[in-house]
């Protein structure tokens, strides 16, 4: 029987299954997908055992479980895949996510000479940094024909990341190893051409994530944000993701700290680490919505293009990460959500 495994066959989110024809369906709000999302697969699944994560081996359904990061992942033979994004003027980058498996690193590097040599799309990869020892497999990587790189640290302290995806869980995953890698690759890649993805709702204070933020930023790597979404059959499938005015919060102040605008210095928490002062006028960035737009890669045209449709929350709302600018409606809703 013809085993089913990356790199001949690879995942993609339902977004992009959508978006390339191989099922029907329609995004709420006419959301348009801009990057296609695709994930490394094997029989085995990933040898992580992150607590939170649907492609868990901790998780119930086993490795082959049907949703990661709330949605299914169909498998689809990647010539097809490379076939249906011609001619697709609205996709302007594709991301490549690594599992960590022995043979993910070299096919990775298949996926991404592929793409190159039949698209246009720029090209990311979402990289396993405990699978990174040396600086030449990200050199080999950006000589394939990536542009940008991201690396999942996810939990913002080194006790939740320990606790979450390290030692706590026996999973493999090393805090300060992750971050080698994030200056491993910022070495390779050059500033801010690096993203780190950071998961609010795991347990850390609003201080704690403004403070890792900032860390990235002064590494030379831009945050994407995330907010917590229970996996269903995961540890933490009973776990709720965090208040809505906690995460508009964090949006916010990562987007002060990402474009420049200030840093943790300027800003004011309370007895409890929550975030109360900002240090400038929050107002107008309010008003242009973009900080609440998903955080990721750019497309052709400079803006976020890795916009993952409904990843964190359902389409029926309420929008946590908006794929497309607010209206004025949702800046009213983010305003009362945010107590303003």
């Amino acid at each position: 029987m013809e085993q089913r495994e990356s790199p001949q066959f690879i995942q993609t989110s339902l977004a992009a299954s959508l978006t390339l024809g191989f099922q029907q369906g329609s995004f709420h709000r006419n959301a348009k997908l801009k990057g296609l999302n695709l994930l490394l697969h094997y029989e085995e699944g990933c040898l992580g055992k992150c607590h939170f994560c649907g492609l868990s081996r901790s998780r119930r359904e086993g490795p082959r479980g049907k949703t990661f990061i709330r949605v299914e992942w169909p498998l689809y033979l990647l010539e097809e895949i490379i076939e249906r994004t011609k001619g697709k003027d609205q996709i302007h980058r594709v991301c490549i996510s690594m599992i960590t498996h022995p043979k993910a690193l070299e096919d990775t590097l298949f996926v991404i000479q592929r793409l190159r040599e039949e698209t246009d799309l720029y090209i990311s990869v979402l990289i396993s940094p405990t699978l990174i020892h040396q600086e030449n497999s990200l050199d080999a990587m950006k000589k394939a024909g990536t542009d940008r790189v991201g690396i999942a640290i996810d939990a913002a302290t080194p006790e939740l990341f320990d606790q979450l995806r390290g030692k706590g869980v026996g999973g493999p995953h090393q805090w300060d190893h992750y971050w080698e890698v994030v200056r491993m690759a910022v070495n390779v890649f050059s500033k801010f051409q690096v993203g780190i993805h950071l998961i609010v709702g795991l347990g850390e204070t609003e201080k704690e994530m403004v403070e890792t933020i900032q860390r990235g930023q002064e590494m030379g790597a831009h945050t994407h944000l995330f907010s917590f979404f229970p996996e269903k059959g995961s540890p933490m499938e009973g776990y709720s993701p965090p208040p809505l005015d906690q995460y508009r919060r964090i949006q916010l102040a990562r987007w002060i700290i990402n474009e420049g605008l200030g840093s943790t210095k300027q800003m004011k928490f309370d007895k409890n680490e929550r975030l109360i002062n900002f240090g400038i006028d929050i107002n107008p960035l309010i008003q242009i919505g973009e900080p609440f737009m998903t955080s990721g890669c750019p497309g052709r045209d400079g803006k976020v293009a890795c916009n993952r449709p409904y990843g964190n929350e359902r389409p029926s709302g309420p929008i946590r990460n908006f794929p497309f600018i607010p209206e004025s409606e949702d800046i009213e809703e983010i305003k009362n959500q945010l107590g303003i």
